[in-house]
């Protein structure tokens, strides 16, 4: 019997071992050829990537060689903190452009429109900037995102505080324009609240990840909280996410606290997920493709504190479970794009630094 007992446990470490091997060698992180400096965002382009960088280069990476060539432009981006370059979109040959500009000495969060041809943006022009202006480099936002004629963008509150509940501004709101920088007439501030016409909700600290939910055709954003209180959560026409009367779940960088203290208070929208204490979130992804059918239709999440990528589940359309992919061996991790096949490509915002792919 002992001898029995004794196989039993030997044959049931062994298993366990290659099935921890199976799941440890599933997953490959390739570091690129391809150079980067600070990189901020991505967008495909057919079956290349856009690549930004925080001091003002855009790059185009062919995913097959991995040869890349920059884009030449002209628009006037400002790198001032945490500003500069930041993140991209295309649609065909239109990109989309967002990042911090200065006038008078001072800077905010804009949004240009050029397009692309011969590897050089032609035709650019601003269709959107946040306004007022300020002269510290802090909580751009500036994550942008499309969903059918509409453009949506973060407006980070510039490390103003309750400035984003003031609804004659822009600061510290999710904006909802259309792709040529008109207008929509049916953002909130048609029912009569009085909103700034591009609002479409406020109460953000600093948005840094954006993206289109394929189930929903829901926008969902990642939000820094201050110390505590980082969140993922759904962009809803109309709505308020509280700051600065809550932190949500966490408190002032000097340990005092946010308004009552309360992580959510009646008459703001609750977040989807929140992280106690913060990561840094920044890009975020809904995954899609055959590579990793085990993280279908969750959400890829990257953290700029803990230099990790982790996916958190989804069940029943609400966040159970954070599982982290790896840690530690990119640096700050910032964006994250997936190809046709369901590989994910991943840049981290750091200095002589690669683009990333994570393969089975």
């Amino acid at each position: 019997m002992k001898i029995i007992n004794s196989f039993k446990k030997t044959f049931l470490f062994i298993f366990c071992l290659l099935l921890f091997s199976a799941n440890t060698h599933s997953i490959t992180l390739e570091k690129t050829p391809v150079s980067l400096n600070n990189p901020w965002g991505m967008s495909w382009m057919d079956d290349q990537l856009l690549i930004t960088q925080k001091s003002g280069e855009i790059y185009l990476v062919n995913t097959n060689d991995y040869t890349k060539i920059k884009i030449d432009h002209k628009i006037p981006f400002v790198q001032h903190g945490q500003g500069g370059l930041l993140d991209i979109v295309s649609d065909k040959n239109i990109i989309w452009v967002s990042g911090s500009i200065k006038k008078n000495g001072k800077y905010t969060t804009a949004i240009y429109r050029a397009e692309f041809k011969n590897n050089i943006l032609i035709n650019e022009k601003l269709i959107y900037e946040a306004l007022p202006y300020f002269s510290n480099g802090k909580h751009f936002g500036s994550r942008i995102e499309i969903l059918d004629d509409y453009l949506y963008a973060s407006i980070g509150e510039r490390g103003k505080g309750m400035i984003a509940q003031d609804f004659s501004n822009s600061i510290g709101a999710i904006i909802r324009i259309h792709k040529n920088g008109e207008l929509p007439d049916d953002n909130p501030f048609i029912s009569g609240n009085n909103w700034l016409p591009e609002l479409y909700q406020i109460g953000v600290r600093n948005p840094q990840g954006m993206t289109l939910d394929p189930q929903t055709n829901s926008i969902y954003i990642s939000n820094h909280g201050p110390k505590g209180g980082d969140f993922i959560g759904k962009v809803v026409s109309g709505s308020n996410y509280g700051w600065k009367k809550i932190g949500w779940g966490g408190t002032n960088y000097s340990g005092t606290k946010i308004g009552d203290g309360n992580a959510w208070e009646p008459g703001f929208i609750k977040p989807d997920f929140i992280w106690v204490p913060s990561i840094a979130v920044s890009g975020i992804k809904f995954y899609h493709g055959d590579a990793f059918p085990e993280w279908k239709n969750s959400l890829l999440v990257s953290s700029l504190k803990y230099q990790y990528l982790s996916v958190l589940h989804r069940k029943d359309n609400k966040f159970v479970k954070e599982e982290i992919i790896f840690k530690d061996k990119i640096g700050r991790v910032r964006d994250i794009e997936i190809d046709q096949l369901g590989n994910i490509y991943v840049i981290a915002d750091e200095r002589d630094s690669n683009l990333f792919v994570l393969k089975p």
